[in-house]
C-alpha cells in the first residue's frame, strides 16, 4: 500500500486508520519537513453499534461532553449518543421566540422553554409502555386549525383525549396538574386572547411549572424526573432566569434586528409552521457580524444587556471531556450561548477536543459562509470581537475549535488553506444521508462514531503532539 502525495502543496496524505490514529507513521511514509504538520486524510464512515472510547473503556467510564446546540438539529442524533454515554451536558439558549413558545412569552411572560423541551423529551426514557405513552403525550402538537386546536386542548387538559391512555394514575395527576396550571394562567390574563394553533402539549407543561415554581431550574428538574432523563444527563439553560430574554443581530452594513425569529427566518406575521431553508424566506441584506441580548422594549444597540451565565454551565465546561458546537442554527442557536462572559474565557483554557459540526446546508444565517467562516463567527462569540471592547478577548480560533466533522456531500464549502490559517488541523469527513426536507445531514451511527474516536485519539495524545487535518484520501495498492 501507498501513499499519494499533494504536489501542489507538498503535504503528506495518511489513511485514517488504527495506525495514523495515534499520531504514528505510516509504515514506509516519510516524516514531514521540519516546521510543518503533517495532514492526513481520512474517512469517518461507521456502522456504529455503540462502544466507548479506548480512553474512556481504559478508565471504565463513558466520556463526558458539554454541547452547545439548539433545540432541532442536534436532536437527531442524540439516541445514537445515548448509546454511548449518557454523561452530557446539553447547553441550550432561552431566546427563541417563534412557534407556540412565542405565544406562550407572548402571554405569559417568561423565558422561551421550546428547545429545553425538545432535547428533554429527547432524552426521555423509552423502555418501558408508560415511558413511551408519557412521551408521546408531551411530544403532542395541537391541530394547525385554531378551532379544532382549542377543542382538543381542552379534551387534554379536562382528561378526556386517547392521549391520556397508557398514563398512570399518579404521572396523570401530576401533568395534568401543570397543565390546568397553564390553562388557568392563560384565563387570568383575560385581556391577552391565547392562540393554541399547533400548540406544544410539553411546552404547555414546561411553562405551567416553570410559573408555579417561579423557577426554570425547577420546572427543568421536574420535567426530566416526569419524562425520566438519564440522572447524569443535564439539560442547561446558558441563562438560568425566570425572565424574558430577546436576542439581537448587528448586520455588517449596520442593520440591527431584534428577534430571534426574525433573524433566522421572518414569518411576517403569519402563524405557520418553521421553515428554515434558506430559500424558504427573504435573504439577509447584509451578513451577520454578531449576535447580542437586547432589553425587552429595545430596538437598537443602546438597548444591549449582559446577561450572566448559567453557574452551573461554567462549572460543566471546566470538567468535560470534549466540548461540541453543534450543526444548526449557527448564529441563533449557537452563538447566544457563547456570547456570554466565562463561557470563552473557560473553553480557551481547556486542552481537551472542541469539536464544530459543520452543517451540511446553509440556512438564511450562514448562506455564503465557508468552513473557516463558521469557525470565525464561533471564535468571534467567544472572545466578544464586536461586543464591549473591555470585556472582549483575544484568543485564536484554534483555542476554540481544534477539529471539525463535515457530512461528506455538504454544501457548506471546505477551505483547508483557511482553516489551516486559523490553526486547525483536523477535519473529518462523515458519512451522511440526505432529508428530502432539510437536505444533507450527518448519518447519526456515523457521526457519534466519529466523534468518540475523536475523543479517544485526543485523548491519547502527548500534549506535545501536533493536530491534523483528516479528509478523503485516495489509497494505491
Amino acid at each position: 500500500m501507498a501513499l499519494v502525495a499533494c504536489p501542489r502543496s507538498n503535504i503528506t496524505l495518511l489513511p485514517h486508520g488504527p495506525a495514523s490514529a495515534s499520531g504514528s507513521r505510516a509504515p514506509g511514509s516519510a516524516a514531514a519537513p521540519p516546521g510543518r504538520r503533517r495532514i492526513r486524510r481520512g474517512r469517518a464512515m461507521a456502522s456504529c453499534e455503540g462502544g466507548r472510547s479506548a480512553a474512556a473503556a481504559a478508565s471504565h467510564a463513558p466520556p463526558s461532553l458539554l454541547v452547545f446546540s439548539g433545540g432541532t438539529a442536534f436532536n437527531g442524533v442524540v439516541e445514537e449518543l445515548k448509546k454511548v454515554t449518557t454523561r452530557v451536558a446539553h447547553v441550550l439558549p432561552v431566546s427563541d421566540d417563534g412557534g407556540s413558545t412565542a405565544e406562550i412569552v407572548r402571554v405569559l411572560g417568561g423565558p422561551a422553554v421550546g428547545d429545553i423541551r425538545s432535547r428533554c423529551l429527547r432524552l426521555s426514557d423509552q423502555s418501558t409502555s408508560e415511558a413511551l405513552s408519557v412521551r408521546k403525550l408531551l411530544g403532542h402538537r395541537l391541530p394547525i386549525d385554531p378551532s379544532e386546536a382549542k377543542l382538543e386542548w381542552h379534551q387534554i387538559v379536562e382528561g378526556d383525549h386517547s392521549l391520556w391512555d397508557g398514563v398512570s394514575r399518579p404521572y396523570r395527576e401530576t401533568i395534568r396538574a401543570f397543565l390546568v396550571y397553564f390553562h388557568n394562567e392563560i384565563l387570568r390574563r383575560s385581556t391577552e386572547l391565547f392562540c393554541f394553533t399547533n400548540g406544544s402539549i410539553g411546552n404547555f407543561f414546561f411553562a405551567g411549572a416553570r410559573i408555579f415554581f417561579q423557577s426554570l431550574d425547577a420546572a427543568i428538574f421536574l420535567f426530566s424526573r416526569v419524562s425520566q432523563i438519564p440522572a447524569e444527563s443535564l439539560v442547561l439553560p446558558v441563562i438560568s432566569t425566570n425572565d424574558r430574554l430577546t436576542l439581537g443581530c448587528e448586520l455588517w452594513d449596520g442593520t440591527i434586528i431584534r428577534g430571534q425569529n426574525e433573524i433566522s427566518h421572518p414569518a411576517n406575521g403569519r402563524r405557520e409552521i418553521v421553515n428554515k431553508d434558506c430559500n424558504s424566506c427573504t435573504a439577509l441584506p447584509s451578513r451577520i457580524k454578531r449576535v447580542f441580548y437586547m432589553s425587552s422594549e429595545g430596538s437598537n444597540l443602546l438597548h444591549e444587556v449582559f446577561p450572566e451565565a448559567n453557574h452551573t454551565v461554567l462549572e460543566q465546561l471546566s470538567k468535560v471531556d470534549c466540548i461540541v458546537y453543534a450543526m444548526g442554527s449557527l448564529f441563533t442557536s449557537v452563538c447566544p450561548s457563547l456570547v456570554l462572559r466565562g463561557i470563552g474565557e473557560i473553553t480557551a483554557s481547556r486542552s481537551i477536543p472542541k469539536v464544530l459540526l459543520l452543517n451540511g446546508s446553509h440556512d438564511r444565517e450562514t448562506a455564503g459562509l465557508s468552513a473557516s467562516g463558521f469557525v470565525t463567527a464561533i471564535a468571534d462569540s467567544l472572545n466578544r470581537t464586536y461586543g464591549d471592547p473591555h470585556k472582549s478577548l483575544k484568543n485564536r480560533p484554534n483555542e476554540y475549535v481544534n477539529a471539525i466533522l463535515v457530512p461528506e456531500g455538504g454544501q457548506v464549502p471546505l477551505d483547508v488553506e483557511n482553516l489551516a490559517a486559523q490553526g486547525i488541523f483536523h477535519v473529518v469527513t462523515v458519512a451522511s444521508i440526505h432529508d428530502p426536507k432539510v437536505g444533507i445531514m450527518f448519518d447519526p451511527p456515523s457521526l457519534i462514531q466519529a466523534l468518540t474516536s475523536l475523543i479517544s485519539e485526543r485523548m491519547d495524545m502527548r500534549p506535545s503532539e501536533p493536530s491534523y487535518i483528516t479528509e478523503n484520501a485516495k489509497i494505491v495498492s
